[in-house]
């Protein structure tokens, strides 16, 4: 489903979406609370900002008191979403050269189209990060190297 960004900003989310199977949080811990009512029964909720959940501690094999850290700081969310029927869980973005080719290919085939709303040289870097405060970006705002 798609919205216009006038929509978007006159409403929240949470009050027009319905009924998702997966919703892929990459925000605030206020935006990950109302995500879960965009999820139907059995759907999943699917956070890269955190917090971190007990089963991702165990994956990366941490010691005891990381695991029950884990446990504490992801308690809240884990049962708003179990009440609701949702499944929770914590996903560790890594970089991987063989995912990172693909997605290079599948771009330069035109089957991905990254949106880029402005490119700031370098020098910069302190305008680029107050347009991206602004919330105005309508993309990815790039800050070029070279």
């Amino acid at each position: 489903m798609q919205m216009s960004s006038s929509t978007t900003k006159k409403q929240d989310f949470e009050n027009i979406l319905r009924d998702y199977d997966v919703v892929l949080n990459s925000q605030d811990g206020k935006t990950l609370n109302k995500s879960l009512r965009l999820l139907k029964g059995g759907g999943k909720l699917i956070s890269i900002s955190g917090p971190p959940d007990p089963e991702f501690a165990k994956e990366i094999g941490a010691p005891w008191f990381v695991k029950l850290f884990a446990r504490m700081l992801s308690a809240g969310i884990r049962r708003k979403a179990k009440r609701r029927g949702i499944n929770f869980s914590f996903l560790f973005m890594k970089a991987a050269g063989d995912q990172l080719r693909e997605i290079t290919r599948l771009i330069d085939a035109g089957n991905i189209h990254p949106v880029v709303d402005r490119v700031f040289p370098f020098e910069s870097t302190n305008e680029a990060m107050a347009y991206v405060e602004t919330g105005r970006a309508k993309g990815k705002v790039v800050v070029k190297i070279k």
